[in-house]
């Protein structure tokens, strides 16, 4: 597993030339402008809400000795929480709604690695992957949800919560990598065999991810570059990955 995750990671060395090599910038412009209008929409709900879920917390105390310290606690939690369903919800949302454009990079890219082997491909039509993209995601927010949701409650115990913040970075790297990796997926497998073909790679998936949840640390920068590198870097490692079963 450790070796796949710094594959998934190593995999982006080499992004930045690969994109203007292939002249891809282009196809990037409309996911960054998904990417800034989601960002700012769920950080102006996120700025408001972290507050009123740490007051609403804070009722829980009901003693006066500690309220204050508890309220601070809370405030604290309040904003850690939005921080990141904030995060959930900004990821699944690009990556579905960048489908149609990234998978356009995916193939140009899998298309200089292997040449030009179309006749080989799932033939999708825009509207198809632009759907695929919210299935996948839609699944994915799902299912991350009910894990992050549960994690964030260990945010309470002193000591757990620190490995908890581990874990909940993982998870949220893990489904990146997972929207990443199926733009190049779509056109080789259908849903449930893209299921099993990352599940088989969660390292390679929470590499790239790990790397994609870094890039968003970057304030303004992160949620511009953050889709030309992990996109780039998870299209290279797929097709490779995918190289290798085929020599099988």
């Amino acid at each position: 597993m450790i070796k796949n995750i710094l594959s998934g990671i190593t995999a982006y060395s080499g992004s930045f030339s690969l994109i203007s090599k292939l002249k891809l910038w282009r196809y990037f412009v409309i996911p960054i402008v998904i990417s800034i209008l989601t960002a700012t929409i769920i950080g102006f709900f996120a700025y408001g809400l972290s507050d009123n879920i740490g007051y609403f917390l804070a009722k829980i105390w009901i003693w006066d000795w500690g309220k204050e310290a508890f309220t601070t606690f809370t405030s604290v939690i309040g904003a850690i929480f939005v921080l990141v369903i904030g995060l959930i919800l900004y990821k699944h949302i690009v990556l579905a709604l960048s489908a149609p454009f990234m998978s356009a990079v995916s193939e140009k890219i899998e298309i200089h690695i292997n040449g030009d082997v179309k006749h080989q491909h799932r033939k999708t039509s825009f509207q198809e992957q632009l759907w695929r993209g919210i299935r996948i995601n839609i699944r994915n927010l799902g299912k991350e949800l009910l894990i992050t949701i549960p994690i964030l409650l260990l945010k309470f115990i002193p000591v757990v919560n620190i490995f908890s913040t581990i874990l909940l970075f993982l998870v949220q790297a893990y489904y990146a990598g997972f929207g990443n990796m199926d733009y190049t997926l779509e056109r080789h497998f259908n849903y449930k065999e893209s299921l099993n073909f990352v599940s088989k790679n969660k390292g390679i998936s929470i590499g790239n991810g790990i790397v994609f949840m870094l890039c968003l640390l970057i304030p303004v920068m992160g949620i511009i570059i953050v889709l030309p590198l992990s996109v780039t870097a998870a299209s290279v490692k797929t097709v490779a990955l995918l190289n290798k079963e085929n020599e099988r």
